[in-house]
């Protein structure tokens, strides 16, 4: 049972919060700083020196991290070859976040464009594996606009996910 003054869920946190396996989580860190302007919180080294815990905030959003350890069962998408997760993150100017985040090392997988759903949005693989889609909010749209605009969507370039 929690002490009634202690809160359920911590300050500063969400109900849901991506924690990312990384092989060299420090240095996803790093990345994270440079590419999404992500402030460091907090940082346990174990004894090894790989990371036991580390978080960021990037905007308003907690993410933390972890080194990937398989005696813990915890590997990154690298030793996975591959991810189906992608984190989403919105952002004022896409075009200037992907740039930003392409110099500090990320790989666009799919270039930004407008979508049919209001969003400005483009895709982007991180140094350790981590897919990201980047994306400005451009038009409120019902989800029956949506629906109407789905079959106009480039389909040459298939520029939807």
């Amino acid at each position: 049972m929690s002490q009634p003054s202690v809160k359920p869920i911590p300050e500063g946190m969400h109900t849901l919060t991506p924690h990312l396996v990384c092989a060299g989580a420090a240095d996803a860190i790093e990345f994270y700083k440079k590419a999404f302007n992500a402030v460091e919180g907090y940082r346990l080294p174990g004894p090894d020196g790989k990371l036991m815990h580390g978080s960021v905030v990037i905007g308003d959003s907690m993410l933390m991290l972890v080194d990937e350890n398989a005696a813990w069962g915890t590997l990154g998408p690298k030793s996975l070859k591959g991810s189906p997760v992608t984190i989403h993150l919105y952002v004022p100017d896409v075009d200037a976040a992907v740039a930003q985040a392409v110099a500090a090392g990320a790989t666009v997988t799919m270039p930004v464009a407008d979508m049919f759903w209001g969003d400005r949005y483009g895709v982007l693989q991180d140094p350790f594996g981590h897919n990201w889609s980047v994306a400005t909010h451009q038009r409120d749209l019902s989800p029956q606009e949506i629906q109407e605009a789905m079959p106009k969507m480039d389909t040459m370039n298939k520029t939807c996910t």
